[in-house]
């Protein structure tokens, strides 16, 4: 029997029910000034999305809001989590979310990514945010951090309802993934023994019916580690930042998450971005080349350079700009976002 395609009318969007963890277990301390409380939306991909709402206790009128995630391989209780509760401090209303297949959020199998899914999952926090009855639509913005700054990027290339876009201490997870670290695997060659290994392992997992983990940070950490992967472990692997639910403080992502990173590009219409766009990053990030390059191509031979800034926080180290709030640029952010929301 065929189908009646006229008896089809719409795609129903249908909330999937998840067990949440109601009790406060980021790795901050809880305002006093803000409210909290777990909620859910669907992607268009069928996944259903967690996130943490973060309200002032007290405001007038509809809020500007900001969606936040990352870093890649963390989760909503960490950086994301600081972050979208400072910005609820200062009168916005946020979500810091799990992206696809992490975390608390849906999909299966576990612990992979997606360029697309995982821009897609920002658009849907603007989705919700955008009819939230207390919320201004004409008033979002979005903030990435580390892998998330890129994905962050690549989501204002597509989606004009946000207004002001943050990447901070960012990541360009194609680059990274396609060259190696500092573009030293920039090569057919190099990346041709990458899709032989990954395509290996795709063979393995199907055989072994489950998904093999790439490992988080390395632990126990060499004496010979360099600095940038010794300051991934302070953050993940110490009481400072690890969760028991994040990629990088445990596990990791699957060994074979990255195939679709190894053959895409992000960033390529970056410079047809007419909302505002910040990008803020610690010259002494090891990622900081990132960050600069990533500025300049969303610049060049573009109309829309105004609304653009590259923010240098002297003295700052990759995951400085994860959590500390004493180093973090607050005030500024503040500022671009509330003047690009006008």
């Amino acid at each position: 029997m065929g189908i009646n395609y006229g008896e089809i009318t719409s795609s129903k969007i249908k909330e999937e029910e998840l067990i949440l963890t109601e009790e406060w277990d980021k790795v901050f301390p809880k305002s006093e000034i803000v409210n909290h409380k777990k909620v859910t939306f669907k992607n268009h991909f069928g996944i259903t999305i967690a996130a943490d709402m973060y309200i002032p206790k007290e405001y007038n009128g509809l809020l500007p809001a900001i969606a936040v995630c990352g870093p890649f391989g963390a989760v909503k209780e960490q950086s994301s989590g600081l972050y979208a509760q400072e910005m609820a401090e200062r009168g916005f209303l946020t979500v810091a979310f799990d992206p696809s297949f992490t975390g608390e959020s849906s999909g299966e199998p576990r612990y992979m990514n997606s360029p697309d899914i995982n821009v897609e999952d920002f658009q849907s926090a603007v989705d919700f945010l955008s009819n939230l009855e207390n919320v201004d639509s004409e008033k979002i913005s979005i903030i990435g951090i580390c892998g998330w700054g890129g994905m962050a990027i690549q989501t204002a290339c597509i989606d004009t309802r946000i207004k002001a876009t943050i990447a901070s201490t960012m990541y360009d997870m194609s680059r990274v993934t396609g060259n190696g670290y500092f573009d030293q695997e920039d090569n057919e060659e190099k990346r041709y023994q990458a899709r032989i290994k990954i395509n290996t392992q795709r063979t393995e997992d199907f055989k072994n019916k489950e998904y093999a983990l790439a490992g988080g940070v390395i632990d126990p950490l060499p004496d010979d580690a360099p600095q940038f992967v010794k300051d991934y472990y302070a953050y993940y692997k110490t009481s400072r930042g690890y969760h028991r639910r994040s990629l990088n403080s445990n596990g990791g992502w699957s060994v074979t998450a990255g195939t679709s990173l190894l053959n895409t590009r992000l960033l390529y219409y970056s410079n047809e971005i007419r909302n505002a766009v910040m990008i803020v990053h610690g010259n002494k990030a090891h990622s900081y080349y990132f960050g600069k390059d990533a500025y300049e191509n969303m610049i060049k031979d573009s109309k829309y350079t105004d609304n653009k800034e590259l923010l240098t926080v002297e003295g700052a180290s990759h995951c400085d700009l994860y959590d500390q709030k004493d180093i973090i640029p607050f005030d500024k952010m503040e500022e671009f976002i509330r003047k690009n929301i006008k």
